[in-house]
């Protein structure tokens, strides 16, 4: 089934993109989600247009994911929790706790753009990055300390 896609989509390409996928993949996944539309002139010549627009719209985007990485950068965040006497926390530090000190902090940033491969389960300063943009990654410094009684 040849499509063209709508929408960027992992391991199988960007927007205004043709591609061949299996039937079910398309019927029961992409078109459904109108992640995709089928493969035909009108539609071609549509997403073109759509492809202009999103071009430029991208640009600008892009130009403030570069100004807010500077400025994200630069602001540490510091995260309180309990801790045993080694340092170890009584739980761990996830990417809902970095978004929501980066909220207090005035910045909004979605969880699921803050990469952590693990969370964070001691005390210490980590680098954590943090995806503003397709193109545009800042690392921002975590800053985790025992909670005072």
């Amino acid at each position: 089934m040849e499509l063209i896609l709508r929408e960027d989509v992992t391991n199988l390409g960007r927007r205004g993109d043709v591609v061949n996928v299996k039937d079910g993949y398309g019927r029961n996944f992409l078109l459904p989600k109108k992640l995709a539309v089928p493969l035909s002139e009108g539609n071609k010549k549509a997403v073109e247009q759509q492809k202009a627009a999103a071009l430029k719209r991208e640009v600008h985007e892009t130009g403030e994911a570069q100004q807010l990485a500077a400025i994200i950068s630069k602001t540490p965040v510091t995260i309180a929790r309990k801790a045993g006497e080694t340092g170890t926390l009584f739980g761990s530090v996830t990417s809902l706790d970095v978004a929501e000190a980066l909220h207090k902090l005035g910045y909004e940033i979605d969880r699921r753009k803050i990469v952590l491969e693990d969370p964070l389960k001691q005390i210490g300063e980590f680098p954590v990055a943090v995806r503003l943009h397709r193109d545009v990654t800042a690392t921002i410094t975590v800053n985790v300390v025992a909670e005072q009684e």
